[in-house]
């Protein structure tokens, strides 16, 4: 279970585990900008965690910390303006289906959070018990449990939502940091999946970006635990996205994170997998879910 902390004025969590890793909270918009007066702050707070960890954000991704690295990625969208993207940055595809999610009459409001909101998040949430062949970390939330977890960083964020005949069929949470904005949530109903809710909130997305002069949207990871090209990388390259690699800096806290580090343990089990392994062990995974929920 992840522990929540405040250091400085910048928020983090400590991931637990045999080496117990330190890292921002929202670590693919904020950055550590002066990591020796983090540590400095770490050590009198007596933070207990054995690494910590930051990525160095685009646009300059040359190394410029002398701390351990190892390189990223990110999914990012370079923006300046909502024709050029439409017309110019994307594939035909998605611009045939943002054209067609505007003629079957789906719109894409933008919102604050509010308890009708996270009414209709409920309901989007307990949908399927699966996505994309694994569990839904989001099905079986109620009213409370939605409050909780999506009405944070609201001073920073606003919602994007989908409607088809005033039905809640999908939503993107943006959140802004000093040079790039961030998507979190990027879920529709399956139910109406041919009407290309997605595609919408994503030129949505954009056209927010743009009227706010934000230059970078990061739409996580581009690449995910050497899976190999999938549908989501698919969806991503499809409309904007390319792949950035960035620094990932890791510096030990403890003894135990100087031994973790050079040890590999701070990576999880799945990074470890070979990429052909780990895709038949999720298709497998994938089957058995499908199985299960037949039965």
């Amino acid at each position: 279970m992840d522990t929540e902390l405040t250091i400085g004025t910048q928020h983090f969590c400590i991931q637990s585990g045999i080496v117990r890793v330190l890292s921002l909270q929202n670590q693919f918009i904020d950055e550590i900008l002066d990591p020796e007066t983090t540590l400095r702050e770490i050590k009198q707070q007596s933070v207990r965690a054995d690494l910590l960890t930051f990525l160095q954000l685009p646009p300059a991704t040359s190394p410029k910390f002398p701390y351990h690295l190892q390189w990223d990625n990110l999914a990012v969208l370079e923006i300046s303006s909502y024709e050029n993207w439409f017309t110019k940055q994307i594939h035909q595809n998605p611009r045939n289906k943002v054209r067609k999610a505007e003629k079957i009459g789906v719109t894409v409001q933008v919102e604050t959070f509010s308890d009708r909101l996270a009414a209709g998040l409920v309901e989007l949430f307990n949908e399927t018990p699966t996505r994309r062949g694994r569990r839904y970390a989001y099905f079986g939330w109620d009213l409370e449990m939605v409050k909780h977890g999506w009405a944070t960083e609201l001073d920073r964020s606003l919602f994007l939502v989908a409607y088809y005949r005033e039905e809640l069929i999908g939503f993107i949470k943006l959140t802004f940091g000093q040079r790039l904005a961030r998507t979190s949530g990027t879920i529709a109903k399956q139910a109406h999946k041919d009407k290309a809710p997605m595609n919408a909130l994503f030129a949505k997305a954009v056209e927010v970006c743009a009227a706010r002069g934000v230059p970078l949207l990061v739409y996580g990871k581009y690449s995910y635990r050497n899976n190999g090209e999938d549908s989501l990388m698919v969806f991503k390259k499809y409309n904007g996205f390319r792949r950035i690699d960035v620094p990932r800096y890791y510096v030990p806290l403890s003894t135990r994170g100087r031994i973790g580090l050079a040890l590999g343990l701070h990576r999880s089990a799945s990074d470890l997998i070979p990429g052909p392994v780990l895709r038949l062990l999720l298709n497998l995974r994938s089957r058995w879910q499908q199985a299960t929920e037949k039965n």
